[in-house]
């Protein structure tokens, strides 16, 4: 993720929508939004009264997110699962496809069991993951827009593109890449994202020892089926 960017090219949509309104059917009061990022979502759920502790490994995206409205109310930590409280929230959120940056299986195990420890009895963990039957990646590699936008910032002009690397196994690996056209200096951004199938995440939820588990199909409110372009998870503990 290129912090200098992703409120731009990431705008308010259905998904944002969704985790709202499955957070309030959960009555939850604390919750850690983990993988934060800019804190698109973060500052929302402050703003609806919930006290929310936000969580990302990049400190420029933490800097963006504090500078947004409600950001004074948001408890910040540039760091990642192992910095959750113990028993300390209703609710531990990924949002924006976070748990495929986890292409390890002993780092999704980590994280898995990190928010299992963070939840308070009946607590929630919510996160969102692609469907690897649909095989995004074949549509992702026919994009060879380059695009441009101004840098809020600045007011220069960025253009932007992707390379692919392509998929090695269940990991998708590309680069995002943006070039300052007044100063030429280009930004570039390795990302690597896993593929996990239904069955898999669903084995290791349980094995985490979460009971209850289920998953929503597309941003709404019924169950997955194999056709799903995305899974939204919901485990209780």
């Amino acid at each position: 993720m290129i912090a200098l960017v992703y409120d731009q090219l990431n705008q308010w949509g259905k998904d944002d929508n969704f985790f709202m309104e499955l957070l309030v059917s959960t009555e939850s009061k604390a919750i850690a939004d983990l993988g934060c990022g800019t804190g698109r979502i973060t500052v929302e759920m402050a703003k609806a009264g919930y006290r929310v502790t936000a969580i990302d490994p990049n400190a420029e995206a933490i800097q963006y997110a504090k500078k947004k409205d409600y950001a004074e109310v948001v408890t910040w930590i540039i760091g990642d699962s192992a910095d959750l409280e113990t028993a300390a929230y209703d609710a531990v959120i990924m949002t924006a496809n976070v748990a495929q940056v986890f292409i390890t299986d002993e780092s999704w195990k980590t994280v898995v069991h990190d928010a299992y420890c963070a939840l308070k009895p009946g607590g929630h963990f919510i996160f969102d993951t692609r469907n690897p039957n649909v095989k995004a990646w074949e549509e992702w590699q026919k994009d060879d827009k380059i695009d441009q936008i101004q840098d809020l910032n600045t007011g220069d002009t960025l253009t932007m593109w992707d390379e692919y690397e392509g998929l090695n196994g269940s990991v998708f690996t590309f680069y995002e890449k943006i070039k300052n056209e007044k100063t030429n200096v280009v930004i570039e951004d390795k990302v690597q994202l896993i593929f996990r199938s239904y069955e898999e995440i669903n084995e290791s939820l349980h094995q985490a020892g979460f009971t209850k588990v289920k998953a929503y199909e597309d941003w709404e409110f019924k169950l997955a089926t194999s056709k799903a372009k995305s899974f939204i998870f919901h485990s209780v503990k």
